[in-house]
Order: structure tokens, then C-alpha cells, then sequence
């Protein structure tokens, strides 16, 4: 036989013969030197790696119940994180006989404390019932028996940011009823475990059934991409992106409701830059002058709507002659809310002479559309007296120029904004009204993917009239291949009424940013929102918002480029600073 001596110099030619076979040339490195680190720092309680931190923990206690997503808190841990699952079947034949001696363990534990007087408490009834319940299913094959251990391994650059990340770990598992140790005196053992190579050193295994270890996979995430979208911006679970395409929904509406300050606007242009991209027209009803250089930066139309502007909008403006129409009486119904808002209410008397007065002037008309002024006629052909004198003023008064002109302006340019700010607050609801309408109508005329975005919409809500128009448009939009955007500040006012719940369930995606303690209420009971989505709501900073598309809820930071920002930030100290 070869002497122990013998052997091992053997040994030792043959791991020599094997490190010249490896050699690489980089310079005067080898492979194993450029390939392998520096130096390994060891610890009781964590790895020092070429200058980087490690500390290994793995769960110890887990919730007496498991339930859907019940790992989504440790998968959407926001930090450099190594999760790594060791899953082992049990044999039922093994299982079974530890499963009965456990149970009759605690049989007798609960026999003996009722014999003794004293109240069985959950910690004996809760597992006793589980296990009997376990037991049975195993013995029908209903389910399996697995062993399984978590372990996470933490990095940071250094020792004080590694024990903050595992304070944090730790607080945020035990909210979830998890409870984590770390490895002491086995952290080289746990880095073996936590490596792709399926060996667990550390052995700190749970039995779980096969529906709890089913719970775990596949790691949950709220995530929303769609490849026909657009991006909105970065997940704040998990870094990744939201792209979505809102006209893949089941209507292409949105709602949007914020505090002053927190985005909303911000938010809005970056979502019109990026649509525009994929060839789709955006109209825009602007009240507080917000998007004017962004119109400018694009080559949009800017439409600057007021007492003595040139541009004009006939509310009797149709994109079709009346000749061409076989059905006037959707329109007669919107022109009807309009007159009535600008009469300040019709009765019902007024609302007949109304419609039927609609349908003789255009009746009547023949080249041209017919205006404001050939309603009045008609209306005070009919005895409308008391009618005609509360609408005087948008004929021969003071806002005649306003409303009581044809139309010389065009949507054809992929970008409009209709800019409201200079006119008077008691007209610009009747301005957004008439704009609504005269949209709808080239919509109708000629379908194609447009957007009409409307700022501040929660003035549409302010009157009766105006809030059942934009109800109604809301609601007929996706026939057109129309979206509707509507964005307000006043949550509360918007969702007390009727109209503006009926809009808000009728909008598939909702864009949510912050909100104070006198508006969450409602939004969190409209949109069905959870404890969790709740605090983000009342908490989150500038440009963070919570999407709603459908049944998906995404938390997301909306971002810019860096060619994008300069168009649409609304920062004074970036515009005059």
C-alpha cells in the first residue's frame, strides 16, 4: 500500500497540474486571481467581501395563518437583497406518525389542564386544531408535507448602513407576523446556503403544507407593463417600470385627484409628451395657463379664449352639415345643457321651447351653422320672453363677441390647447362646457385616438347641467376612440356628487397622489383602497402617485427625462431662478 506521506504529495501534483491547465494570461494574473476576491472578512454576525457587508438572516416564526401574497412584504424589500428558498418534500409515511404523536400530545396537554380547572387557551387549541385538520388531508392526499427554509443576505457598503437595513428588514417582516434571526457564528455557513448551488449548510428548516409553501411561489409583485404603453414611470415596490397602454383598458378614461403642489400637472405632460410619441391627438382645456410652453416646445395650436380674442367657438357648431345628420336629438340634449347653464336653469317649460327651438334653427340654416342669435329669434318667436332677456347679454350685451360667432378654429393639429384663464370665473364653466361639446362633435364626425384633457374638471360639477354633459361624455367616449382626463384638486366636491362618482367608476384608470386627512376618507372608500395604500396616499412626496388601471394597484414615481423636464416643470425657481 502507499504511505499517507505518498498520497498526499500526489494529491498535491495533481491540484498543481490542475492550476496550470486553468491558467489564463491576464497580464501576470491568472484566472482564479481575476475571478475570485481579494479577502474575506469574517464576524460573528456578518461577511466583509472586498470591502462590501453581508449578514445572512432566515425566518424562524411564521403566521398561525397563511394567505395570498403573504411574502410580498421581504419580495418588494426595497434594498440589495439575496432571497434564496430550500424546498424538501416529506414522505407521508414518515410525516403521519409524527403528525398522530404530536396530536395526542396535545390531547393530553388540554385533558390535564381541564382536569385541573384551568382555561385551554388558543396557544394549545390553535395548533392541536391544525394538525388534526393537516393530518386528515395528508391521509385523503389533499396535501403534502414540506420542509422549507428562508434566508436573506443583506449587502451594504458599510457596517452602519447594514445593521440600519436589518433594523428595517426586521421591523417590516414582524408587522407581518414574520420573525427573522441572523446567523451568528454562521455566516459563512449561510453564504453557502444563499448561493445558487442548492446546498442548505445553515439547515433551518419550517414544515409547511403544500398550500402554505404554494402561497410563496411565484414571487408576487404588483407590476404593470404593457408593450403597447407608454411609461409612466418607475415601481416604487421594485424598481421596475410601469408602462401602460390606457386604450387597452376597458375604456381609455382617467381621473386624476391630487393636492395642489403634489404633481398632477407635472404628471399630466409627461403623459401628453409621451402619447403625442405614439401618435396620439391631445386636446386640452387649460384654466390656469399651464401648458402654454409646452404647446410651444411641440408645435401646438394655442387657443387663447377670451372677451377680445379673435378665436371663436360656435356652440351650434357641428362637423357636419345638418343634411348629412339623420338624428339631431343628442345634440339638441347637450346644446339644451349648455343655454340652460348660460340661462342660470331652464324649467321645464323653458328646457321644451329649448329643444324644439334647436331643431327649427337648424332646420332653417343651410350653408352656414346656425348662432346663438338665431336661437334667440326663434326663442322669442315662441313667447319666451323671460328666457330671451336672461340671454340678452351673450347676444347684444357684454359677452356678445364671446359665444355669438362661427367657429375659426380647427383640431387637425396633433396638439391643441384651449387656454380659458383671461375669461371671467362665472364663464369659464359655460367656456369648458361649449369646448366639451364642440370636441365631441369632431370626435363623432371623425374617430380616431385623441385624448381631451380637462384641468380643474371639478368646476364641470359646480352645476347640475354641466356635470350630466360631462357624465355623458365620459360615458359615450370609448365609441369614439376618445379618452377622457379629467384632473382636480377637490376631491371631496368631486366624488359628493352623483355625476362625479358615476364619472370616476366610469374612468378604468385613476391617478391618485397625495392627499391630507379631509380628503382620504372618500378616496380610500370610492376606490376600494387598503390600510397600506392609505398611508402611502397621506405620505408620499411630490410626483408620487398611486395607479389604479382596472384591478391593478401600482405605487409609482413619475418621471421625466432630462429633455422632458425643462418643457413641463412649472418650478419657479427653475423658470426665473
Amino acid at each position: 500500500m502507499n504511505s499517507p506521506v505518498a498520497a498526499i504529495k500526489k494529491h498535491q501534483q495533481a491540484k498543481l497540474e490542475k492550476q496550470k491547465e486553468l491558467k489564463i494570461t491576464f497580464g501576470e494574473q491568472d484566472a482564479i486571481d481575476v475571478l475570485s476576491y481579494a479577502g474575506l472578512e469574517e464576524n460573528i454576525d456578518h461577511l466583509c467581501i472586498d470591502g462590501v457587508y453581508l449578514r445572512t438572516l432566515y425566518i424562524s416564526g411564521y403566521p398561525f395563518v397563511a394567505n395570498s401574497g403573504w411574502m410580498d412584504t421581504l419580495i418588494n424589500f426595497n434594498h440589495d437583497t439575496d432571497i434564496a428558498y430550500h424546498v424538501t418534500e416529506v414522505n407521508a409515511l414518515h410525516a403521519l406518525p409524527k403528525l398522530h404523536r404530536k396530536i395526542t400530545e396535545l390531547e393530553s396537554t388540554k385533558r390535564a389542564m381541564m382536569r385541573a380547572g384551568k382555561i385551554v387557551g388558543s396557544e394549545i387549541t390553535d395548533p392541536l386544531d391544525s394538525a388534526i385538520e393537516l393530518r386528515d388531508k395528508i391521509q385523503r392526499g389533499q396535501e403534502k408535507l414540506f420542509q422549507m427554509a428562508i434566508y436573506i443576505s443583506l449587502r451594504a457598503e458599510s457596517l452602519e448602513e447594514l445593521n440600519k437595513t436589518t433594523k428595517l428588514l426586521e421591523a417590516t417582516m414582524s408587522a407581518r407576523l414574520f420573525y427573522t434571526k441572523v446567523a451568528r457564528y454562521q455566516q459563512l455557513e449561510a453564504l453557502q446556503s444563499i448561493l445558487p448551488r442548492g446546498e442548505d449548510q445553515l439547515d433551518q428548516k419550517r414544515n409547511l403544507d403544500s398550500s402554505s409553501a404554494a402561497l410563496t411561489f411565484p414571487f408576487m409583485s404588483s407590476e404593470l407593463v404593457q408593450e403597447s404603453g407608454i411609461l409612466y414611470g418607475v415601481n416604487k415596490s421594485n424598481n421596475s417600470l410601469v408602462i401602460l397602454d390606457r386604450f387597452s383598458l376597458h375604456n381609455a378614461n382617467s381621473i386624476t385627484f391630487a393636492q395642489s403642489g403634489s404633481g398632477k400637472s407635472y404628471t399630466t405632460k409627461v403623459e401628453i409628451l409621451r402619447q403625442l410619441m405614439q401618435g396620439t391627438k391631445v386636446i386640452v382645456i387649460d384654466p390656469e395657463r399651464e401648458y402654454k410652453r409646452l404647446t410651444e416646445s411641440v408645435g401646438g395650436t394655442y387657443v387663447k379664449l377670451s372677451a377680445t380674442s379673435k378665436e371663436k367657438i360656435n356652440p351650434f357648431d357641428l362637423a357636419t352639415t345638418f343634411h348629412k345628420i339623420s338624428d339631431l336629438s343628442e345634440h339638441a340634449q347637450d346644446l339644451t345643457e349648455v343655454i340652460s347653464l348660460m340661462a342660470e336653469g331652464l324649467s321645464a317649460r323653458e328646457k321644451a321651447a329649448v329643444d324644439k327651438a334647436i331643431l327649427k334653427v337648424y332646420k332653417k340654416a343651410k350653408e352656414t351653422q346656425p348662432l346663438l342669435e338665431d336661437l334667440y329669434a326663434e326663442l322669442n318667436h315662441l313667447g319666451q320672453m323671460k328666457l330671451c332677456e336672461r340671454l340678452e347679454k351673450y347676444i347684444s350685451g357684454s359677452l356678445a363677441n364671446v359665444f355669438n360667432a362661427q367657429t375659426n378654429i380647427k383640431l387637425d393639429n396633433r396638439l391643441v390647447i384651449f387656454d380659458i384663464k383671461d375669461l371671467p370665473e362665472s364663464l369659464r364653466q359655460i367656456m369648458m362646457l361649449i369646448i366639451s361639446n364642440f370636441v365631441q362633435n369632431q370626435v363623432k364626425a371623425s374617430p380616431e385616438k385623441r385624448l381631451l384633457i380637462i384641468d380643474e374638471g371639478w368646476l364641470l360639477l359646480e352645476h347640475e347641467e354641466s356635470a350630466r354633459f360631462v357624465a355623458g361624455l365620459v360615458r359615450r367616449a370609448r365609441k369614439y376612440y376618445l379618452g377622457v382626463s379629467i384632473i382636480s384638486q377637490q376631491a371631496n366636491d368631486f366624488l359628493k356628487s352623483d355625476y362625479g362618482r358615476a364619472i370616476a367608476s366610469q374612468s378604468a384608470l385613476r391617478i391618485l397622489m397625495r392627499q391630507d386627512t379631509t380628503t382620504i376618507k372618500n378616496v380610500v372608500s370610492e376606490f376600494n383602497l387598503s390600510e397600506y395604500e392609505q398611508s402611502y396616499l397621506l405620505t408620499c412626496e411630490r410626483g408620487d402617485a398611486l395607479l389604479v388601471a382596472d384591478q391593478n394597484h401600482v405605487a409609482v414615481k413619475v418621471v421625466a427625462s432630462d429633455k422632458e423636464h425643462p418643457l413641463i416643470t412649472t418650478n419657479p425657481q427653475e423658470l426665473y431662478g
